[in-house]
C-alpha cells in the first residue's frame, strides 16, 4: 500500500506541476482587477487585463479543470511505459463517469433523488479531485493489463493498445453504477457531522477546518463547505459576509467559518515549504525549491493550495494529516482571539484585502502575530515529523543515491546488457512491469528463484537490489534510459 501510494504521489507531480502558474495568474489577475471577485463592472484596459488573467487562472484550477488535470496525469504516471495511451483512457474514464454521474442522469434514472437536496448537491459535486484520480486509476489499469491484448483476425484493428479506451468505458460505467449509491451516502454521513458540530463554537469551527483540510484528496470537502459557507442549511457564512451583513444580523460569529484559513494559508503554507526545502537532499533541493516554493507564493497570494497539498499528500499521508490538525488548532485560536475575514475565492492575501473593509471583518492586523506563529509552527512541524519519521517528501525520494549517477557501465551496447539482464531475471515471462528511475532499472518479478545476480552483474551493470519478492533493482547509472529502452523492446 505504501509503495502504491508512494507512486501516485509520483504521478501526481505531473498535472501538479501545472498549477502553480494558475496561482501567480490570479494573484496578479484580482490584484488588477479587484471587480473580478467583489462585483461590478470590468472597465478600463488594466481591469480587461486583470480579468483575461483570472479566466486564464481558472482553467486549470477550477474544480472540474483541475481534477480533469489529475484524470490524464495520474493515468500517464500509473502507466507502466507512461505512454500517452494511459491518458487517453483517464480521460475517457473521467468523461464517462461523470456524466453518468450528473445530476440530470442519476434524476432521471433515480426520480426520488430529486426531492432530496443534500443529493442533489452531491452530485452536483461530483466533478471533483477524487473522482479524477479514480479516472486516472482505472485508465492505467486498464492501459497495463490490457495494452498487450490480441484479439480473432475479424477484431484486430482493436487489438493492444486500440482497446484500452474500450475497456476503460466498461470498467468506468461498472465504477459509475457503484458510485451512483456510494456517493450520495458519504457525502450524506459528511452534511450530517457539519450539522453535528455546528452549535460548538470555536471547537466546531476547528473540527470543520481539521476534515475541510483532511477531506480535499477526496473533494468530499464540498460537502462541509456547503454546510457552513453557503445557506445550503440556512447558516452561509461566506454568503452573509460579503452581503455586508454582521454578526448581529445572523446567530453566529459571522466570518469565524473563514477566519482561520487566512493564518494557515498565507503563513504556515510558507513555513512548512522551507522545512520540506531544508529537509532535502542537497542535490535535490533545487527540485524541492522549484516545487514547493512557488506553490507557497500561490497560497500566500491567493490561497491556491493544491500545488503544495498535492506535492506530498500521497508521499507522506500522516504529514498531511498533521498538517490538517494544524488548521484545526489555528482556527480554533483564530476564532478565539476575535480575527474575522472572509474570502470569496480562497484565504490569500488578496481576500483578506478585499475582506478588510466589510462589517464584519474585525481585527485583521491580528494577521501578523498569528501569521509569524503559524509560519513558526508549521515550520517546527514539518522539519521534526520529516527528519524523525524520514518521510519522503519532495526532494527526499529515494529514486537513487548521488553516488549512482557516475557509474559508468562496462560497454556501450545497450542491447546486450538488456539481454543480459533479460536472462538473469529468468526471461521475460517472469517479469511482470518495467519502470526506470534516474539510475536503476525497476522491475517486478513473478518467482524470485529465478533471478541469477551474477548473470545480471556480467552485463557490466554496478549491482542489483532485491527490495521484496517481487522486486529488482538494477542500478546501471545515468545511461539507464538507452538500457530500458531496449530492454522494453526485448519485452
Amino acid at each position: 500500500m505504501m509503495k502504491f501510494m508512494q507512486k501516485l504521489g509520483k504521478s501526481l507531480m505531473l498535472p501538479v506541476a501545472v498549477l502553480p502558474i494558475a496561482g501567480i495568474l490570479s494573484g496578479i489577475g484580482y490584484w488588477m482587477c479587484p471587480s473580478t471577485m467583489q462585483g461590478g463592472e470590468v472597465a478600463g484596459l488594466v481591469q480587461m487585463i486583470g480579468f483575461f488573467l483570472v479566466q486564464a487562472s481558472l482553467a486549470l484550477v477550477d474544480g472540474a479543470m483541475m481534477a480533469l488535470l489529475f484524470a490524464v496525469g495520474v493515468a500517464v504516471g500509473m502507466a507502466d511505459d507512461h505512454d500517452g495511451t494511459a491518458g487517453l483512457a483517464g480521460l475517457v474514464s473521467w468523461l464517462m463517469m461523470t456524466k453518468l454521474l450528473s445530476t440530470g442522469v442519476v434524476t432521471t434514472l433515480i426520480p426520488s433523488i430529486a426531492d432530496d437536496a443534500t443529493k442533489v448537491l452531491a452530485f452536483d459535486k461530483v466533478q471533483n479531485a477524487f473522482i479524477g484520480i479514480l479516472a486516472g486509476l482505472i485508465g492505467s489499469y486498464c492501459y497495463n493489463k490490457f495494452k498487450n491484448t490480441k484479439l480473432p483476425d475479424w477484431l484486430a484493428f482493436f487489438s493492444g493498445k486500440r482497446c484500452v479506451a474500450i475497456v476503460t468505458a466498461v470498467v468506468s460505467i461498472v465504477a459509475s453504477a457503484i458510485l451512483l449509491f456510494v456517493w450520495p451516502i458519504l457525502f450524506g454521513v459528511l452534511v450530517s457531522i457539519g450539522n453535528a458540530i455546528l452549535g460548538m463554537e470555536a471547537v466546531g469551527a476547528g473540527i470543520y477546518a481539521f476534515l475541510n483540510r483532511l477531506l480535499i484528496p477526496t473533494g468530499l470537502h464540498h460537502a462541509l463547505n456547503n454546510v457552513f459557507w453557503f445557506p445550503t442549511i440556512g447558516i452561509g457564512d461566506l454568503t452573509h459576509f460579503w452581503a455586508g451583513e454582521t454578526a448581529a444580523d445572523v446567530g453566529w460569529s459571522l466570518g469565524m467559518y473563514m477566519s482561520g484559513f487566512f493564518p494557515c494559508m498565507m503563513f504556515g503554507i510558507p513555513g512548512a515549504a522551507l522545512a520540506i526545502v531544508h529537509c532535502a537532499k542537497p542535490e535535490k533541493r533545487q527540485v524541492a525549491i522549484g516545487l514547493v516554493v512557488s506553490a507557497a507564493i500561490c497560497a500566500f497570494v491567493c490561497g491556491v493550495t493544491e500545488p503544495f497539498e498535492f506535492g506530498f499528500m500521497f508521499l507522506a499521508p500522516i504529514l498531511y494529516v498533521a498538517y490538517a490538525l494544524l488548521y484545526g488548532i489555528f482556527t480554533f485560536v483564530t476564532v478565539l482571539v476575535g480575527f474575522r475575514g472572509g474570502f470569496a475565492f480562497s484565504a490569500g492575501a488578496t481576500d483578506l484585502v478585499f475582506s478588510a473593509s466589510l462589517p464584519a471583518a474585525a481585527k485583521t492586523l491580528l494577521i501578523i502575530p498569528l501569521g509569524i506563529a503559524a509560519f513558526a509552527v508549521f515550520y517546527i512541524v514539518f522539519r521534526v515529523m520529516i527528519t524523525a519519521l524520514n518521510l519522503k517528501t519532495p526532494g527526499r525520494e529515494d529514486d537513487d543515491e548521488e553516488d549512482e549517477k557516475k557509474i559508468v557501465l562496462a560497454n556501450n551496447d545497450f542491447t546486450s546488457i538488456a539481454k543480459i539482464v533479460l536472462e538473469g531475471l529468468g526471461g521475460k515471462d517472469n517479469i511482470t512491469s518495467v519502470d526506470n528511475c534516474i539510475t536503476r532499472l525497476r522491475l517486478e518479478i513473478k518467482d524470485y528463484t529465478l533471478v541469477d545476480e551474477k548473470k545480471i552483474k556480467s552485463a557490466g551493470v554496478a549491482g542489483v537490489i532485491r527490495p521484496s519478492k517481487t522486486a529488482v533493482q538494477v542500478i546501471v547509472g545515468t545511461q539507464v534510459q538507452h538500457v530500458a529502452d531496449e530492454f522494453k523492446k526485448l519485452m
